[in-house]
């Protein structure tokens, strides 16, 4: 099964301009993808590209990673309804910094490899680029009107906000990243989302008119929920890459959290799987669906992947000890089996008040567990709160010194999937 094939089944792959696969069967090619330094860590939205590019390099093929340390700087158009902020040069560059440092993880830079990863920073030849010269030598080859035409400028064009020169200008950027690459890195190919179809033409667009050259892209679907909210958002905001951002324990749980429709396209998407494999875990799935075998080996899978192995035990281990063992009371808990939940949030409250007796809505809402008060007895009201595993039924119950484990901890869930522990201090 060559690339196009393998992207296919996995459903990785959406717009392909002829003569790619042609292109990827006749020879080792060098192909990039561009990652916006937007913020210090990638989260799980850029795993798609990442992946992309681990499957290009395993089937033999040279990956380029590149930073937009200069399109950063301008924002892109694409799938935004009004202007980014723009960042800082001080931010900008620990933002690439952590892009950079994530990406070293998941592809083979070893440059005893014929096909070894590199990575790139487009800031390094737009940095010796002056207005002037950018307009004579690139924005001559590309009219105003087929720049116009691309989706992402239409939008914003008839939507309210309108677009600046700024963003209007970066797909000529994009464009001359794609150029340049082929001019000096012999880059025949660009990978992305789908929102970024018309930058990508852009930049084979620009190589033929200004370089007589050839050059290929495809582009991969974006991710969506099946219950259409957006992919990768929880209730806390993102799901980061660094652990710093989202624990491996939270990183895990949303892929076990994930519906058995979401799962079964997921397990494809994120996974190194088998078709073979993920075809008998499906079968499995089905007969039993409560084990949720399906969700299981998705977020052992991908954790393992972004986090490795040994933050998979730890988030294996402590997911067996909150959820799966909820039968074990919360007093037969050891300090350290309570202490080793990583990953769980963690409020701190005045150890005095709790000595003191305080009541249970206070305690939720002045914790920050829950927003307010009146959410906090609402909830508690309708059997959604439970305290050291034991069901919270009465809003006015007294919470003290007796509820402490080993004296400075309590634990709290909220709802089905929200855990909490309650650091007295």
């Amino acid at each position: 099964m060559n690339l196009i094939e393998e992207l296919k089944w996995r459903g990785m792959l959406q717009d392909i301009m002829p003569g790619t696969e042609d292109q990827l069967n006749k020879e080792m090619t060098t192909a990039y993808i561009g990652f916006d330094p937007t913020a210090e860590s990638l989260h799980i939205g850029s795993l798609v590209p990442i992946l992309l590019l681990v499957h290009l390099q395993k089937a033999g093929h040279k990956p380029i990673a590149l930073v937009g340390g200069a399109t950063g700087m301008i924002g892109d158009p694409s799938g935004k309804s009004e202007e980014r902020n723009l960042l800082s040069e001080e931010q900008l560059q620990k933002n690439i910094a952590g892009v950079r440092k994530q990406l070293m993880q998941y592809l083979n830079f070893d440059s005893s490899l014929p096909n070894a990863a590199e990575m790139a920073n487009n800031y390094d030849w737009f940095k010796g680029i002056g207005f002037i010269d950018f307009l004579r030598d690139v924005g001559k080859h590309i009219t105003v009107n087929y720049m116009m035409s691309k989706d992402s400028v239409k939008k914003r064009i008839e939507g309210e906000t309108g677009i600046s020169y700024t963003e209007f200008a970066y797909q000529l950027m994009q464009g001359y990243d794609y150029y340049w690459l082929y001019q000096n890195k012999n880059v025949k190919l660009q990978m992305g989302g789908s929102d970024q179809w018309g930058n990508i033409v852009t930049g084979t667009e620009l190589i033929r008119r200004k370089a007589g050259g050839e050059a290929f892209a495809f582009t991969c679907p974006l991710i969506k929920k099946a219950d259409g909210g957006k992919f990768g958002k929880t209730e806390k905001g993102n799901v980061w890459l660094d652990p710093e951002r989202t624990t491996p324990f939270q990183f895990y749980q949303f892929w076990l959290n994930a519906t058995d429709s979401d799962a079964e396209g997921w397990i494809k998407i994120f996974t190194f799987l088998s078709k073979e494999e993920i075809d008998q875990i499906i079968t499995e799935h089905q007969v039993d669906p409560g084990k949720r075998l399906l969700q299981k080996r998705l977020a052992e899978s991908v954790t393992r992947f972004v986090h490795g192995e040994e933050e998979l035990k730890k988030a294996q281990e402590t997911t067996e000890k909150v959820f799966t063992n909820q039968s074990v009371p919360a007093e037969e808990l050891s300090k350290e089996d309570i202490e080793s939940l990583e990953g769980l949030a963690r409020v701190s409250f005045s150890k005095a008040s709790i000595h003191a007796g305080v009541d249970a809505v206070s305690l939720l809402a002045d914790s920050g567990i829950f927003p307010s008060k009146g959410e906090a007895r609402k909830m508690i009201q309708g059997g959604g709160v439970s305290v050291n595993r034991k069901k919270l039924d009465q809003p006015q119950a007294i919470i003290d010194a007796s509820y402490l484990l080993h004296d400075s901890y309590i634990m709290v869930q909220k709802g089905k999937k929200n855990h909490y522990l309650v650091v007295a201090e």
